[in-house]
């Protein structure tokens, strides 16, 4: 019988939290804590730009004038966060306030210019072009500073492809564009830096990310942790599956990886460590539980906003893709987290639970209720602006029933106290100032991309990249699917999830539609690789912050959230291979529902369910008791052949799977445990 731990008051070491910090910060932004009247002043100028924001969601703004502002907002806060070097850390010098002020002085030039700014972009002026390479000088410098060279290099060999095309061999070549051509082509037109990337920053990203500050500050995190741990405690797989529903319920809103990972790390690994995880795996388990963040309903990453804007199509459509494959994500991690208790002998933890869930939920329901008014205003017509507007409103006004929620103090409505004090330090001020400061390294990766972009749109290179791929392929959608994955790992290995997504989606996506994938298909099946890049060193930001906390080595983590994570990460070959895999996305839209196949939806969803069963237990080497190498290699290889959604693979997946498990009963028949091992 399995021995029971009570698990008393959970303890990371401080600076184990502080490293993990460290990881946040890299993805999310502030790097500088600053004080006094200075710290004061940034605060003021974030929550200006969270306000004006919200102001955009409500009342009509030009589009010119929302981008430009928007990127004036971000270099402006970016350059006074991050410093020049580490040594300037927590200080701002001269230096940081001319590349401050600059982007503001270049955005009053281009809204001043109006319609005849963006009417001369093939022609610029000497002031165009002074201020357009100054701008991309500053992206540069301000992508440096928040994320390191890699993104910045990316970006300038794509402005060396545009300036000597014609110095390049074969399908690569192009004819050289002048540089006042590039920079009109990248400032002066919404089809390089306030082009697709830099407007769903603007109008979406932003907002979802100031909703998350408002759930944070208001409790909604305490809360999706406490209820987790209360439902699912108690069990030796117990401490698993606290981790994984508790990722769903934190990381949904949020929509941030490290974040997830950091947040709940803290508050789970004791619990993990006591229920027999070793460090590598308990932080694999977090890590890959933090990841599914960027793929669960109702934000995910905010790469999603960006499929929605390039596909013409709502972000409602994008929720209804994310649905089956983000359950089949869970279903992989709950598989793995079972056959992880039976293999290794988990010990049952008790978990000292701050209340039932039953009560929890009665307490604390108004949390579940801003989360789903998005989903529901949307069914009602809104638009994905709006819906997240009114559910901050919905947040913010319901975070007052109850008083440890309430993101303004009870005495500012009593008068017992001067008001400035109390809302200065309110949590409605430190969501605002947290929504600005917790989205400008993705803004600032957004207007990188968008350079990237522009050049792909100016030379082709998305054509000829794409009839690269499918000439090595040979034509094949198999192979194409394959080099098209490993083109985005490989991408993701440098760069964050939303850079790869863009990059990938305008040079890679194209192979794919050109073989008959559906568009909607085929960028989805980028998005969920580009996903991977949160568990994929170099940028393997989610298990290195959890091997921060758990203080297990950072590699042998990342691969065991590889581990966990690859049951799913077959799944989006099923909806490019065939036209009955597409059942997984929903049919890509609302609209298509009413005339959708439910049988074949429910025969390919119930394939993928198996293949990730087979495959959990083929990478685990565990059935009833640890496989062998030959039950093992047929339970992955059934895995392999459910994940092509034909009849003919799915007969011989379940094939080898009745093969694999009849082999399996009947070695375990033939040689019983003995009762000590029992």
């Amino acid at each position: 019988m399995s021995a029971v731990e009570p698990l008393v008051a959970p303890a990371v070491d401080d600076h184990a939290l502080k490293k993990a910090e460290e990881f946040v910060e890299k993805e999310e932004g502030g790097a500088n804590h600053l004080s006094g009247a200075l710290g004061a002043f940034v605060t003021a100028i974030a929550v200006t730009m969270s306000v004006f924001h919200l102001y955009t969601a409500y009342a009509i703004v030009p589009t010119q004038v929302m981008r430009t502002v928007h990127v004036a907002f971000v270099l402006f806060l970016v350059f006074l966060l991050f410093p020049i070097a580490k040594r300037y850390r927590h200080q701002v010098k001269w230096w940081d306030w001319i590349a401050a002020c600059a982007p503001v002085a270049i955005a009053a030039y281009i809204i001043a210019g109006g319609d005849d700014f963006t009417d001369r972009n093939t022609l610029p002026d000497n002031w165009d072009m002074a201020l357009g390479g100054g701008l991309i000088l500053l992206i540069l410098e301000a992508m440096r500073r928040s994320t390191g060279w890699i993104m910045p290099g990316i970006v300038i060999a794509f402005l060396l492809y545009a300036l000597y095309g014609e110095q390049l061999p074969g399908n690569w070549a192009h004819r050289n564009y002048e540089l006042g051509r590039l920079i009109g082509h990248l400032y002066m037109t919404f089809e390089g830096i306030f082009g697709t990337a830099i407007d769903v920053s603007s109008s979406l990203i932003i907002l979802f990310t100031i909703y998350g500050a408002f759930l944070q500050f208001s409790g909604a995190g305490k809360f999706f942790i406490d209820f987790s741990f209360s439902a699912m405690g108690g069990k030796s797989t117990g401490a698993g599956r606290t981790v994984v529903l508790s990722s769903f319920l934190l990381g949904g809103p949020s929509g941030s990886g490290v974040a997830t990972t950091v947040t709940l790390g803290a508050v789970a690994y004791p619990m993990l460590a006591k229920a027999g995880y070793s460090k590598e795996a308990a932080g694999g388990l977090l890590a890959a539980g933090g990841m599914g963040a960027i793929i669960s309903p109702p934000v995910l990453g905010a790469a999603a906003f960006l499929i929605a804007e390039y596909l013409r199509i709502s972000y409602l459509d994008v929720l209804l893709m994310a649905v089956i494959p983000t359950g089949l994500y869970y279903l992989a991690l709950f598989l793995m987290v079972e056959l992880d208790s039976r293999k290794f002998g988990m010990r049952e933890v008790v978990i000292e639970r701050v209340d039932s869930a039953w009560n929890l939920a009665c307490k604390y329901w108004f949390h579940f209720a801003s989360l789903l008014s998005i989903v529901v205003l949307m069914l009602m017509g809104f638009t994905p602006v709006t819906s997240v507007f009114w559910a901050t409103v919905i947040a913010f006004f319901t975070s007052f029933l109850r008083r440890d929620c309430a993101l303004f103090s009870y005495d500012l409505f009593r008068g017992r106290r001067p008001v400035a004090p109390l809302i200065f330090k309110s949590g409605f001020i430190k969501a605002l100032e947290a929504g600005s400061r917790g989205m400008l390294v993705v803004a600032v990766t957004c207007a990188g991309a968008g350079i990237i972009v522009g050049v792909v749109t100016l030379t082709g290179l998305g054509l000829k990249f794409s009839a690269i791929i499918i000439d090595y392929a040979g034509g094949s959608l198999l192979l194409t699917a394959i080099y098209t994955a490993l083109i985005v790992w490989i991408i993701g290995l440098a760069v964050p999830v939303t850079a790869s997504y863009i990059i990938c989606a305008v040079i890679a996506a194209p192979a794919l539609i050109k073989l008959g994938v559906p568009n909607f298909a085929a960028h989805m099946f980028i998005f969920y690789y580009a996903v991977l890049s949160e568990v994929s060193p170099p940028t393997a930001l989610s298990p290195f912050a959890a091997a921060a906390i758990t203080g297990g080595d950072p590699y042998r983590t990342t691969l065991q959230a590889w581990k966990y994570t690859m049951p799913a990460f077959l799944v989006p070959f099923m909806f490019v291979l065939d036209d009955a895999g597409r059942g997984l996305l929903l049919m890509g839209s609302v609209k298509n529902l009413a005339s959708a196949e439910w049988g074949s939806i429910a025969m390919v969803t119930a394939t993928a369910a198996l293949g990730i069963a087979a495959l959990a237990a083929g990478f685990q080497n565990w059935l009833l008791r640890k496989t062998n190498w030959v039950e093992s290699g047929l339970l992955i290889a059934a895995g392999l052949a459910l994940a092509y959604p034909t009849e003919l693979a799915d007969s011989i997946g379940v094939g080898l799977i009745v093969v694999a498990v009849s082999m399996h009963y009947a070695r375990i028949r033939s040689r019983p445990l003995r009762p000590e091992a029992r």
